[in-house]
């Protein structure tokens, strides 16, 4: 208890590994909660679960909470999923799909994921999972980070078209990216600019805590 207390003045670090995959991983009280970081990025609570509350807000909660099945692409410590099953108290199912073994162990340890009773954990790369699922989502969140980098498939136009194709009627992704770069401006830009589903809508919620910006992607029918 002192520890979170002591927490809100100057972040404190309970637990901290070595990944092969994301190289350091941290557990700390920060502000009164836990959270997990990498070496120089928020991984899972505080700033990303607000951040990706935010997208999931702008989606509207009545409309997820009424979904059968929501895809996550890199689930680190869970916050996201912690969102959907504690404050929109979604029931359906989640898949949630994570390369890093080592984050997955944190997560049940220190964040209880795996006593989240609708939640499917899949250790697989986000490109190769997406290549060979056969299912169909309401929703996808695509928040797959090593440390501050953003892996380059994730802008390309063939990943998107699949995660399109995948989406039921009405469905939608919450793409979250980071721009600390002008290039990464830029890349954001193109992005949307050359984006062309005829079924579909795009929009962004841009400069969310500062240096994220995120991607809506709705397909109407």
């Amino acid at each position: 208890m002192l520890k979170k207390i002591f927490s809100y003045f100057i972040p404190i670090k309970i637990y901290e590994v070595k990944s092969a995959l994301s190289k350091s991983i941290e557990v700390s009280w920060a502000n009164g909660e836990l959270v997990l970081d990498s070496e120089n990025a928020n991984y899972s609570y505080g700033s990303l679960q607000r951040i990706l509350r935010l997208g999931l807000k702008n989606i509207g909660y009545s409309k997820i909470v009424s979904m059968n099945h929501i895809l996550v692409l890199g689930v680190a410590g869970g916050s996201v999923i912690k969102t959907l099953v504690d404050e929109i108290k979604y029931k359906g199912l989640i898949t949630g799909v994570e390369i890093d073994p080592e984050i997955i162990e944190v997560a049940n340890a220190y964040f209880h994921l795996d006593k989240i009773k609708n939640l499917k954990i899949v250790i697989d790369d986000a490109f190769e999972y997406v290549l060979k699922t056969k299912n169909k989502y309401d929703l996808i969140i695509v928040d797959v980070f090593q440390d501050t980098s953003m892996p380059a498939f994730l802008f390309e136009s063939f990943f998107t078209n699949r995660i399109c194709s995948l989406l039921n009627d009405r469905g939608f992704i919450l793409f979250n990216t980071m721009i600390l770069t002008e290039n990464q401006e830029s890349r954001n830009r193109k992005y949307v600019s050359e984006f062309y589903q005829p079924q579909f809508k795009i929009k962004t919620i841009p400069r969310v805590e500062d240096h994220n910006e995120l991607i809506v992607i709705e397909k109407c029918g």
